[in-house]
């Protein structure tokens, strides 16, 4: 029977936190996460179960909408979203929705 070697294994928070690229990269994650959570107080209750954080970078923060009839409803409610978010301190930028296709 053969053996193999199992090589030196790195938890993966430690190797976010290890490299600098990924370690961005979590940072924007959770950033993303934590501006889902600012602003579902002010999603109706049906809305936030159709909606996921989604990449955050220089061009903006994108959502990820279930179906278009939510997205539909998020394109309204845009400017209240944009300014519970700065109300709350976070900076300005672009709210972009993209409607997830198939099993996502």
């Amino acid at each position: 029977m053969a053996t193999y070697l199992v090589p030196h294994q790195v938890p993966l928070n430690a190797a976010l936190q290890g490299s600098e690229p990924l370690a961005g990269l979590l940072q924007r994650v959770r950033q993303s996460q934590a501006r889902l959570d600012a602003i579902a107080p002010l999603l109706p209750a049906a809305l936030r179960l159709a909606v996921r954080p989604g990449p955050l970078d220089e061009a903006g923060w994108s959502l990820l909408v279930a179906n278009s009839a939510a997205a539909a409803k998020l394109r309204q409610m845009l400017p209240q979203l944009e300014a519970g978010l700065q109300a709350q301190g976070w900076p300005a930028v672009p709210i972009r929705l993209k409607v997830q296709r198939g099993g996502s």
